[in-house]
């Protein structure tokens, strides 16, 4: 894509953040329209004759169901690093022409890259005479070239901005004429990145169309090219910036006026004037808008507007804009952000431009609103958009809701291009960035602004060159170099960094604490921290969501996840996998939530994300699906606890614990909110699930300020009166608000009495054991550590991570585990149907056992639940009845150590127990070959079909 500044400049000779043309012509509807293949068009010259096809705009072409079927030669734009769908023969079903479906993303209905043309014949009114017009087009994708009748008006490429052209000399009022539009979504000569989530398959796709608005407009020939208002809370006025074109030189007047209108409190600006001397051309003009002492400002919290009224007369000729803005300072002291001076913590998403229905982001500001909504709704206040900028609709409704933006320019140069090498994105992205500011800029809720993700080539020299133009050009918004994962450089220019390394849980190498935090990894940096990317805790796929995906793209890959769990005889699963899978997700995402509140001086996080990635192998990383509705194991009331504005922490240094041992935690507050809290009382409460309490009192009444680390005080609780084991559970509350959290905790016997009865214990399947099992005994065998028949599947507490096929099987390769809780098995150890904390001590690098060659109706008592790709029926503890006895097997390690491991003491006293009751009756028949296998038996690793991996894994970057 060649790139034409001039392009970009022309854009803004009419099209303002505003609304209130002085006359615009609708041009949706029916258009024209014929693919060139070949790219042809040009040199036949398409523009002078009559396209064979017809198609409804706006829209893009997926959606009117234009292009090609999808295939398995179709090229795809976005890196598909698991090649293994195209060589597996498992896989060959799906790659039958006509049946195709893909397991890394969606599969679209339609799909097409390279050119099309649109045309659309359009009588200008006659009523436009002397007028200049011009053709909106808001949303085209990617590359426009505009003729009208005969005549090239010119070519605009940008991802971001509405394309606009000056149509007046070419078109005549009362006449007709053919507008005709060449559109390429080829990466030419400007290669944003296969990944950019601008362009990509992996997220909204790579489609070729225009969205949005599609209209003619008129201007007087003195008019408004741009207008930009800088607030100043401080001398309570606002400077407005104003750009005017005139062809000739002569006298205006200029009129400000603004008005609040979506506050319940009322404010209106006197209007104020200035008389004006024009010259040819282009004339920059500034004005001063006092505001008033009673002024109202925009924050999260009250997120008051105004529109302001710009009017210009010259002459006989008259123009009114309106320009939405809120009087906002977002600003930088130290490590932290301020919002109209108040210490601010940004709780965010990354917004990564999946809406399957349509294949593009939203056009409109309801569906922005509801977005935004829901994400306050869960506590948050901020969103980026990875590697895109939303429409203006997304501003709209931000500036409503109350929401901070960081959008990016539209690239993710990297999987390709080079940031700082001399390639054509150096500039693109710079001129992108420009076009974005200047289009959106006046949006209270746009605060923040980065050039992309993840950039590969000399890129940090150009990034800092980047921030330092932004920080000398608009001081409305903060800046960043790029957003960036952990083993990217550091950006010295920065003025904040969203930017991985302080995130994360350390449960792989050491149980499950609430008193860490992540000081030891940020506390160098001397600029606001902003993680990058916080969460990426996968669950396992929900299939009721399939029948939702009604638009462009289909859930083929969902489909493909619902076929292996159904050829392993597990198709009746999938609902308690998720359920079981989301509800470890969903503690994983409060613990390092919660993690990041204590951290000092962490200026904030963006979560990926809030609601599931449908590409890059398929990122099931949400607790919310990819519509953003709930999934069914956590409401937004219950992640508001741990995320929100204002929320109670406990530091507590462990979850499980002996009845001869005292409980403490600490108790802090984060609090962001409206202001500080006066004579707050702070209360707890101990008690099981059935609702008795076992302890409760007052942490403390005390003035709480803005700010994190605010000691509360403490609490200690001596367990010795609990003589049975217990799920108990501390909730701390201000007040009676609803401020409030809980944390889950486990009591257990000091003495446990090991009752061996019945049943005879060993490590491996014996002659002993067999001959007892022939003879109608009992049998336990304790295997940890001798597995060889599900070796290959590596096991952490923790789940999943993005998903297996995009990091090629980088473990952990499960997401937790399922059972039945109503098991007698469980009587005595308390449990939910999913991996809780206590798990820890149990599940954490243990062996599973792999059960494909065992009876299809099979499944093991506690199981671990496999990476959706591949859906191995695995567990770590089975009953069987076996030749005229009864046995269980597991692979968890319950015997060692047992005055230091609590837990697997009292899962090893659990089983003896069950084992030795009435209530041991197996209702599956497994031959002793089919257990020996487990010793023997090697699976092999999966086969990856691939040498190449994401950068995120390579051990260098090149700079």
């Amino acid at each position: 894509m060649k790139h034409f500044l001039g392009s970009i400049i022309l854009a803004f000779l009419s099209i303002l953040t505003v609304t209130g043309q002085s006359n615009a012509l609708d041009l949706s509807g029916k258009w024209d329209f014929q693919i060139d293949r070949e790219d042809t068009g040009v040199k036949e010259q398409w523009f002078r004759k009559i396209l064979e096809d017809h198609i409804n705009l706006p829209g893009s072409m997926p959606e009117k169901l234009k292009g090609d079927e999808v295939t398995v030669h179709t090229q795809w734009t976005g890196s598909l690093y698991d090649s293994s769908y195209y060589f597996n023969p498992y896989m060959e079903k799906y790659r039958m022409e006509g049946q195709v479906k893909l397991p890394f993303f969606l599969t679209p209905d339609k799909h097409y890259v390279g050119v099309a043309w649109y045309q659309k014949n359009v009588t200008i009114p006659s009523d436009w005479k002397g007028d200049r017009i011009i053709l909106f087009l808001e949303r085209p994708h990617i590359e426009t070239t505009v003729w009208v009748n005969n005549r090239e008006i010119g070519m605009q490429n940008s991802l971001c901005v509405p394309h606009v052209y000056d149509l007046t000399a070419a078109v005549a009022p009362g006449k007709s004429c053919r507008i005709t539009i060449r559109i390429n979504n080829r990466i030419k000569d400007i290669n944003v990145g296969p990944d950019s989530h601008s362009i990509t398959d992996q997220t909204q796709g790579n489609w070729n169309g225009i969205v949005g608005r599609i209209e003619l407009q008129t201007t007087p020939k003195v008019h408004f090219s741009d207008i930009q208002i800088y607030p100043d809370l401080k001398d309570r006025k606002a400077t407005v910036r104003i750009s005017l074109y005139a062809p000739a030189s002569a006298k205006a007047t200029l009129q400000l006026s603004a008005e609040s209108f979506n506050s319940d409190k009322k404010h209106s600006v006197p209007t104020v004037q200035q008389n004006i001397s024009v010259r040819s051309g282009d004339n920059k003009i500034e004005m001063e808008l006092p505001m008033g002492e009673g002024f109202l400002t925009w924050d999260e919290f009250d997120p008051a507007l105004y529109k302001l009224t710009a009017t210009l007369t010259c002459g006989k000729e008259r123009e009114a804009k309106e320009v939405q803005f809120g009087m906002r300072e977002f600003t930088i002291k130290g490590k932290w952000f301020y919002v109209n001076g108040r210490k601010t913590m940004l709780r965010g998403t990354v917004e990564n431009c999946d809406f399957p229905l349509t294949g593009y982001a939203p056009m409109d500001v309801a569906s922005w609103e509801r977005v935004f909504r829901i994400c306050r709704n869960y506590g948050l206040n901020h969103m980026r958009f990875h590697s895109f900028c939303p429409p203006e609709a997304a501003f709209i409704a931000a500036d409503l809701v109350g929401f901070y933006l960081q959008p990016e320019g539209p690239s993710w140069p990297n999987h390709g291009p080079r940031l700082g090498n001399g390639q054509p994105i150096d500039k693109y992205l710079m001129d992108e960035t420009i076009a974005l500011t200047k289009q959106y800029g006046n949006y209270a809720s746009y605060c923040m602004l980065a050039c992309g993700n993840e950039p590969s080539g000399r890129w940090v020299s150009w990034v800092s060159k980047f921030v330092d133009y932004w920080k000398a050009t608009d001081p409305r918004h903060v800046y960043t170099g790029a957003s960036v994962g952990n083993s990217w450089q550091w950006q010295p220019h920065n003025q904040y960094h969203v930017k991985a390394g302080a995130r994360g849980l350390s449960w792989t190498g050491a149980q499950p604490e609430s008193t860490s935090d992540y000081r030891n990894r940020i506390d160098t940096v001397k600029q606001p921290y902003v993680s990058h990317e916080t969460g990426q805790w996968c669950a396992f796929p929900n299939f009721s969501e399939i029948r939702k995906y009604t638009g462009v793209n289909k859930a083929k890959n969902f489909e493909i996840f619902r076929d292996i769990l159904n050829d392993n005889h597990m198709g009746g699963m999938g609902h308690d996998f998720m359920m079981a899978s989301g509800k470890l997700q969903a503690i994983c995402y409060k613990h390092e939530i919660e993690k990041t509140l204590r951290t000092p001086d962490y200026a904030g996080f963006q979560l990926l994300a809030l609601n599931d990635y449908s590409g890059q192998g398929t990122a099931l990383v949400g607790l919310l699906d990819v519509f953003f509705e709930e999934k069914g194991y956590i409401n937004a009331a219950e992640f508001r606890r741990f995320c929100s504005p204002t929320v109670l922490l406990a530091r507590i240094p462990k979850f499980t614990y002996t009845n001869n041992e005292t409980f403490h935690a600490d108790i802090e507050i984060s609090h962001f909110g409206k202001e500080a809290l006066q004579k707050a009382n702070t209360v707890y409460c101990v008690k099981d699930k059935y609702g008795k309490i076992y302890a409760r009192g007052v942490v403390s009444t005390r003035d709480i300020p803005i700010g994190n680390l605010f000691s509360l005080g403490s609490i200690d609780m001596k367990l010795n009166d609990i003589r049975t084991p217990q799920k108990l559970n501390l909730e701390v509350r201000l007040g009676n608000s609803d401020i409030v959290n809980d944390w889950d905790f486990w009591v257990y016997p000091d003495k446990v009495k090991l009752t061996q009865g019945n049943v005879y214990t060993t490590d491996t399947l014996d002659e002993k054991a067999i001959s007892i099992l022939q003879e109608g005994g009992n049998v336990l065998i304790t295997a940890a550590g001798k597995i060889k028949y599900g070796r290959e599947v590596k096991q952490y507490f923790t789940p999943v991570f993005w998903n297996t096929s995009w990091f090629k099987m980088r473990p952990p390769h499960t997401t937790g585990i399922f059972l039945n809780d109503y098991h007698p098995l469980f009587r005595d150890f308390p449990t939910e149907y999913h991996s809780n904390l206590q798990w820890w001590e149990l599940l954490n690098k243990a062996q599973v056992m792999q059960f494909t060659h065992f009876p299809a109706e099979f499944q093991p008592t506690i199981q671990s639940i496999d990476t959706w790709f591949i859906s191995r029926k695995i567990g770590m503890l089975f009953e069987a009845n076996v030749l005229n006895g009864k046995l269980i097997m597991t692979s968890m390690d319950i015997t060692s150590q047992p005055e230091k491991r609590i837990v697997a003491r009292q899962m090893h006293k659990a089983i003896l127990d069950y084992m030795n009751s009435d209530a041991f009756r197996p209702d599956t028949r497994i031959s002793p070959e089919q257990i020996q296998t487990l010793f023997t038996k090697i699976a092999g690793d999966v086969k990856s079909y691939t040498k190449d991996s994401p950068d995120e894994l390579k051990p260098s970057i090149v700079n």
